[in-house]
């Protein structure tokens, strides 16, 4: 079969053309300026080594490209008074999109002191990758980006998530063909998928071929049109090719084709915005262009006779030596004068009535979409009190509850809360209802366009649950979603979460930067409720034991991270109170989704909560006044019951101890507050654990991070931490923790050997709770459950 690749050229008048090709010279002229020049910015003497940067930083070969695609958009969006915003794949195209944002005029109304004239256009030079300036890369600092794009692979992901509940916003994404080759992005082809037509926006893809990464060719572009557009096809998309090397050729087909694709976007969303209330529809075609320009496009032919436009070579910097080279030097002058910048800017060096002739006007501007601002849009999310969820706990250890079972009620009224104003939404991979959530579903449905048969269940057009097998497409729907002004949480099984790992870094750093932008407005927090977590995979085993996502969080920008584990059902609604409400923050919640008990009321979850770490007075033994012998420390849900086990334990078997039991919530309170804004200062945690008696630390994750956040710390010396080391399999769940050595009884035997004089005096009691782990481990092998005195046991204070 032969396929026909429909184009379309459009019909420019002369004037629309050159202010096209205008607008694309002077944005090229800006671009290499950015990477080249430290003085001279208009050329208005020879170039000299002087006026040349020290160091050649940046990247050219991609920017001749996208610079063609702003000029196009700024066009479209003129003539049809769009709505629109920008998602460039290709970030290290940097300079590129600062200068568009220069020419529209948005930096300089950022960045007061870069006036849109010859002085700022010196400024602007000399502040792209260098010292006390800006980074090479689409960053915060940016004006109209929400993706940094240094990290390839998450471009489409980011559109989607912008255009979601956004019915009047045009997404436009710049896929390189070297991005397309991740596997993020591959997935990210299939979120046509989830586009509700009357409740979303659109996206168009625009995948750009040059033809090379770094050093090598790129697949998609060695792949014959047909193939492509075969491939493009599968994914459920219509593509529109445009390709060439002779600018006013490629000037009407693209012109055209974004034309076309508008018309489709339009027609797609007229069909369905009109259509009965509940009529069933066919899921959309959505357009997608692919551009296929040439590498370095404009830039120099030829260095040191070697190829370079078009190749692989014209990746970063295609002059390389120019301060040292003479030749390089004169070639480097060339090339600048290529774009006649005479016409494209005055005396003054202010940009000429052609080169701004359709840049759109005030917030229209790709730099400053207030989208690109999500902060300017965001909106208080109406939380139900938690009253409405709360269990009641009469009480310690009295009842259980599901934990997350008890925050989907609360979920439900938030979704309740938010069905007119849609701008919060819930993503995961396919365990909303595994993860005890489900309860969500009597408020929304799972979005879905594709056919839905009569097992399926909840799927429903304009759902607000997303639910995909690939966590990369839920963390780059859920980063779009809240960098565009909106709220939402990303649910996981704990081990899982790490496949975003590299994804979750990427918007910390984000974050971090955009606080220090005066400008950017704060957004919501990325939220990850970690739940079927390692202490509880009694169908999976090994494989689904994994909490070191906590640690990685841990290891990032203190003023961005925050962890929380929340021991009951309570403090997990407290706890997820909070961080729904917060700002620019990253927090992780770990909570299991199995039956645990309810140790505080809300009350006293809230007090607890804002403590961050505190004293359980009602589940330890020490004396008023007195001072403890021990401290049983823990955090996370699992330590929670073994460390009040063993508390119990101790009560009956060792009456005279005097043993104070600390629940931690806020991880970030063990450290110090020079390291982190949640920090506990030394007096308080000296109060807190003592200075000199052993702690017996049980925590839910590895137990090298509870010796890392604390070693400056006075009793470090007496610190003991029990935690996950790896050992798991599916099996019973107090198996889980004797396989780790964090049960009761192995807690016991701690205190026993730590506590000084203690090993003498009840060397019997140590050898009883030996003999129950090793009639623990027989009793599995014959029965298959847990001891009744473990399975059945309930905390009894007297």
């Amino acid at each position: 079969m032969t396929l026909t690749v429909e184009r379309r050229a459009a019909v420019l008048g002369a004037d629309e053309l050159a202010a096209l090709d205008a607008r694309w010279r002077a944005a090229n002229y800006l671009t290499a300026g950015q990477l080249y020049l430290l003085g001279n910015p208009l050329l208005t003497e020879p170039l000299r080594p002087e006026h040349i940067k020290p160091r050649l930083l940046g990247h050219w070969g991609t920017c001749p490209g996208l610079n063609l695609l702003h000029a196009h958009l700024n066009r479209l969006i003129t003539a049809r008074d769009l709505e629109t915003m920008c998602v460039w794949g290709p970030g290290h195209g940097g300079p590129a999109v600062v200068a568009n944002t220069w020419l529209d005029g948005t930096w300089s109304e950022v960045y007061p002191d870069v006036p849109r004239d010859g002085a700022g256009m010196a400024r602007l030079f000399r502040q792209f990758s260098f010292p006390g300036g800006i980074p090479s890369h689409v960053a915060p600092e940016v004006p109209g980006s929400i993706h940094e794009g240094g990290e390839l692979g998450y471009s489409l992901a980011h559109a989607y998530g912008a255009a979601l509940d956004n019915p009047r916003l045009l997404v436009a994404c710049v896929i390189g063909d070297g991005e397309a080759e991740t596997g993020p992005l591959a997935a990210s082809w299939h979120a046509n998928k989830f586009l509700d037509p009357v409740h979303d926006g659109a996206v168009l893809p625009v995948l750009h071929l040059n033809g090379w990464k770094i050093a090598n060719p790129t697949v998609y572009a060695r792949m014959p049109e047909e193939e492509l557009a075969e491939l493009l096809r599968g994914y459920g998309h219509d593509p529109l090719f445009v390709s060439g090397d002779r600018p006013e050729l490629v000037h009407r087909e693209l012109a055209g084709a974004l034309e076309l694709a508008v018309d489709r976007i339009r027609r797609i969303q007229r069909t369905a915005r009109e259509a009965p209330a509940g009529a069933v529809r066919e899921r959309a075609r959505w357009p997608v262009v692919v551009l296929r320009t040439p590498k370095g496009w404009t830039g120099p032919e030829e260095v040191d006779g070697l190829p370079v436009a078009g190749t692989w070579r014209s990746h970063q910097v295609p002059l390389s030596t120019v301060r040292e080279n003479p030749r390089h030097l004169r070639q480097l002058e060339t090339w600048l004068r290529s774009y006649r910048p005479d016409e494209l800017f005055d005396e003054r060096g202010r940009p000429r009535e052609a080169v701004l002739a359709q840049v759109p006007r005030g917030s229209r501007r790709l730099g400053s979409s207030p989208h690109t601002n999500g902060g300017l849009l965001l909106r208080e999310l109406p939380i139900p009190p938690l009253e409405s969820a709360a269990v009641r706990v009469a009480r310690p250890g009295a009842g259980t509850h599901e934990p997350t079972r008890v925050l989907g009620t609360l979920l439900t009224e938030l979704m309740r809360a938010t069905a007119s104003r849609r701008d919060f939404r819930m993503v995961g991979p396919d365990e909303t209802a595994s993860n005890r959530l489900d309860e969500v579903y009597e408020a929304t449905g799972k979005e879905w366009e594709s056919a839905v048969l009569e097992v399926d269940r909840h799927l429903r057009h304009g759902g607000r649950v997303m639910e995909v097998l690939s966590e990369h497409l839920c963390q780059g729907w859920l980063e779009g979603y809240l960098l565009t002004g909106r709220h939402g949480l990303f649910s996981s099984y704990e081990a899982f979460v790490h496949i975003v790992d590299s994804m979750a870094n990427q918007h910390i750093k984000w974050l971090r930067t955009s606080r220090r932008l005066p400008w950017r407005q704060p957004i919501a927090s990325l939220n990850y409720l970690l739940t079927s977590h390692v202490w509880r995979q009694d169908h999976n085993g090994f494989s689904h034991q994994d909490p070191g996502f906590v640690d990685h969080v841990l290891n990032k920008s203190p003023e961005v991270v925050r962890v929380y584990l929340p021991p009951d059902a309570n403090t997990l609604l407290v706890c997820a109170d909070h961080v729904l409400r917060s700002r620019d923050y990253v927090n992780v919640v770990v909570a299991g989704k199995q039956p645990c008990f309810d140790w505080l009321d809300l009350e006293q979850a809230r007090a607890h909560c804002a403590r961050g770490a505190g004293v359980w007075e009602w589940a330890g033994s020490e004396r008023q006044g007195g001072e403890p012998d021990v401290v049983l420390a823990c955090a996370g849900d699992v330590p929670t019951q073994e460390v009040l086990a063993a508390a119990w334990l101790l009560r009956r078997e060792l009456p005279g101890l005097a043993v104070r039991v600390v629940n931690v919530v806020d991880m970030a309170r063990l450290l110090p507050p020079e390291e982190h804004p949640h920090g506990m200062p030394d007096g308080e945690y000296d109060a807190l654990f003592t200075r000199d008696r052993p702690v017996i630390f049980a925590y839910h994750g590895y137990p090298w991070l509870i010796h890392r956040l604390t070693y400056r710390r006075a009793g470090h010396g007496q610190l003991h931490v029990r935690g996950y080391r790896e050992e798991g399999t599916t099996t019973t769940p107090f198996d889980m923790v004797v396989r780790n050595d964090l049960d009761r009884y192995r807690l016991v035997m701690d205190v026993i050997d730590r506590v000084p004089g203690l090993a003498v005096r009840a060397a019997d009691v140590r050898q009883r709770m030996a003999d129950m782990r090793f009639r623990h481990e027989r009793w599995i092998r014959e029965h298959g459950e847990d001891l009744p005195e473990v399975a059945g046991w309930r905390w009894d204070a007297d």
